[in-house]
């Protein structure tokens, strides 16, 4: 799962079915999760569900379709749509969460080794469907990885500026003060996580900022720029064009259109990653 701690493992079941480009899977979402909303929503937060897959996008690869574990996993894109209609509301314990996950646009090497491919997953519990998501990930080696790193790694930390200060936590719609990814200085919002060892964002070490962290500094944003109105998206796209590094701080951008919100994260000057969220 490219996870150091084992509570951050939602999946707790993986099968092949009849048909060999579909998976059923089982996860379990527990309360005790530092995403997990304490606004008495009693609802996962949407992070969950992408973390999710993101893990299925790892398992199944490695485990049905012999990808080396030693594989460097890019994820191209992702999406994800909930129906907040169907959406199970926490119990006591942990929600357990039914998928079914469909493989496609597999691409392979001239020795058949897999390096690419997409994967879809719709929800469910109890058994009603309440979102779907899916998103594209391909795999390299140890010498390709490095050569996609050389042309734009920086050394240094993803501090923000001496300049910026940090939100109160309410603004960006999170538990506690360790949870805010974002600063603000004068010229507007940084990628700038409070906590570099947050143990959902940061379980392993890294290279560059990963897209999970660049998810949630684009819903704080938005959060903090509408004064909490739209704090939980529905739906969702985020699409990397490049690694977005650990230094200089990134810059998140985002922009209002009725119940829809674009966002672009910005580095140098240069496009890193972008995307939309809607919210009810």
């Amino acid at each position: 799962m490219h996870r150091t701690s084992v509570a951050e493992v939602l999946l707790t079941d993986v099968r092949p079915t009849s048909d060999p480009d579909v998976f059923e899977a089982a996860a379990s979402w527990p309360r005790a999760h530092s995403t997990f909303p304490r606004d008495g929503s009693q609802r996962n937060s949407p992070l969950v569900l992408v973390e999710t897959l993101r893990q299925l996008g790892l398992y199944v690869p490695l485990r049905f379709h012999g990808v080396p574990a030693a594989r460097h996993a890019i994820i191209s894109d992702l999406h994800f749509r909930l129906a907040p209609e169907n959406e199970p509301t926490a119990g006591p314990g942990a929600t357990e969460v039914t998928c079914l996950a469909r493989v496609s646009a597999v691409r392979r090497a001239r020795d058949r080794t897999v390096t690419g491919l997409r994967l879809d997953a719709t929800f469910a519990a109890h058994g009603v469907t309440f979102g779907e998501a899916g998103g594209g990930v391909r795999f390299v080696d140890g010498a390709g990885y490095a050569a996609l790193r050389s042309r734009g790694a920086r050394d240094g930390a993803g501090a923000p500026r001496a300049a910026a200060r940090r939100p109160e936590p309410a603004a960006l719609t999170v538990n506690h003060p360790q949870d805010a990814v974002l600063a603000e200085d004068a010229d507007g919002l940084l990628v700038a996580p409070a906590d570099p060892l947050h143990p959902f964002l940061f379980d392993h070490p890294g290279d560059h900022v990963p897209g999970m962290v660049l998810l949630e500094a684009a819903r704080q944003a938005v959060a903090y720029r509408s004064g909490g109105a739209l704090a939980r998206p529905y739906a969702g796209r985020l699409r990397a064009v490049r690694f977005t590094e650990l230094a200089p701080a990134a810059r998140v951008l985002c922009a209002r259109y009725h119940a829809t919100c674009a966002f672009r994260v910005v580095q140098g000057g240069t496009p890193t990653a972008y995307g939309t969220f809607s919210y009810p």
